[in-house]
Parts: structure tokens; sequence; C-alpha cells
């Protein structure tokens, strides 16, 4: 107040005004789950493996693959990894195995390994996957461990682009591709697939992960059946 009672504002001149603000909070976010799907492609049963032909007649290499087609679904569909499974196949009775095991078929319209794969990859893109990982059905030492192997990178890479291989034992064929997102790249199985995929990467400027482990194993040949038989001659011969 001044000498006459009047408020006193001169105390208030040059004075800076502050601003309170309320404390913001931070919150941490999860990191945004993956949404995988597994894509297991099978041909037709019936002349299947035929370069075990010398060791197996048309009956048991029909079986031997049934065998390993169920393995490996069973496999991915007890994975908690995968939001799905789907099995693309022209082929009647695979998929009727497949709903057994509780997979999800889908009937193969185009011909080849590599455009069925693609369509089954449209299918997953469709549904909301953010990443494929694509199974040969030859791979006598697959089981649900084993594919949390494979899909472990994915923790690690978070959103960043990214291919997984496992190599076959012999460093030429794929014996199983994780692929995120789906379209990545393109997929090139058969041959020397291994490098055509990692030479795919490296042109996209894409992250690459070489896995070994118990999916290196595959069943092709007469010398691949050998080597099941000394751990697994169920598997190989019913």
């Amino acid at each position: 107040m001044d000498a006459a009672g009047r408020p006193d504002t001169t105390r208030d001149e040059g004075r800076v005004p502050v601003a309170y603000h309320r404390p913001v909070v931070h919150e941490t976010l999860p990191p945004t789950t993956p949404v995988v799907v597994a894509i297991i492609p099978v041909g037709d049963l019936e002349g299947a493996k035929s370069r075990l032909g010398a060791v197996l007649d048309a009956e048991e290499r029909r079986d031997l693959v049934a065998r390993l087609a169920d393995r490996t679904i069973r496999s991915a569909v007890g994975t908690a990894g995968f939001a799905e499974v789907l099995v693309i196949t022209p082929d009647d009775e695979v998929r009727e195995l497949a709903l057994r095991a509780g997979a999800r078929p889908l009937r193969q319209r185009s011909q080849g390994l590599n455009d069925g794969i693609r369509e089954a990859r449209d299918e997953a893109v469709a549904g909301g996957a953010t990443a494929v990982a694509i199974l040969p059905i030859d791979l006598p030492n697959v089981s649900s461990d084993a594919l949390d192997a494979l899909l472990s990178p994915l923790e690690s890479a978070g959103s960043a682009r990214l291919v997984v291989i496992v190599p076959d034992r012999h460093g030429r064929g794929t014996n199983a591709l994780l692929l995120a997102p789906p379209d990545v790249i393109d997929v090139h199985f058969g041959g020397d697939s291994r490098a055509a995929h990692v030479a795919a990467a490296t042109a996209a400027g894409v992250q690459v992960v070489e896995l070994g482990g118990p999916l290196a194993i595959d069943l092709d040949t007469p010398d691949d059946l050998l080597l099941v038989e000394t751990v697994d001659r169920d598997l190989a011969r019913g």
C-alpha cells in the first residue's frame, strides 16, 4: 500500500511473470509386438522326394513326407511366437493334416514352390502380419524350441527390417527364412538359395542374420537319410 492506502503497483514493475506447469510424466510404452505368421509350403505327396528313390520306394517316400509335414506343422502350431500357421499346398490330404494339427490350410492356385510361398505371404499380409517365417517340411529336427530360436533376432531388431536365414549344412540351401516385414525381399528357394537370399537382402540394405542349430539339417538325399536314421529312425523309416 502507498501512503494513501492504495495498492502499491510499483513493486511489480520489471518482474518477469513465472508460468507454472504441471509436471509431465512420460510413460514408457511397451514395444510393438510383431505379428509373425508361419508359412509351410507342401507339394503333392505323390512323387515327393524323388532324390531318395534309390533307397525308398514311392510309398515309403510318400509316408516319409507326410510324417515330416505333420512334425513341422505341429511344431509351428506349438510355437507361441506365431500368431498363425498357414499351410499352402495343392494336396487335399495335406490340407486335412493341417486342419487336424491346428493350422490353416490354403489351396495353392499357382505352380511352383516360390509362387506358392508368395500366395501365402499375401494372405498373411492381408491378415495383418508384420513378419513371416517360411518353413520347408524336410527338417527332421524341427521343434518349437528350434523355431523360438529362429524368431529370437526379432527381439533385438525392433522395427528395423530384418532377414534371418538358416542355411543347410552345406551352406548352399535355405532351410528356414524369416522376413520382417514379409515383403522385405522376394523369395528364391531352390538351388543356391542361401546366396540368392543374402544377395537380395544386401541389395535392399537389410540386416541379415544367419543361424545354425538343429534346423541346419535337412532331408533330401540318401546321405541325409542315413544321418537322420542315426538320431530318429522312427521318423526316417516309419
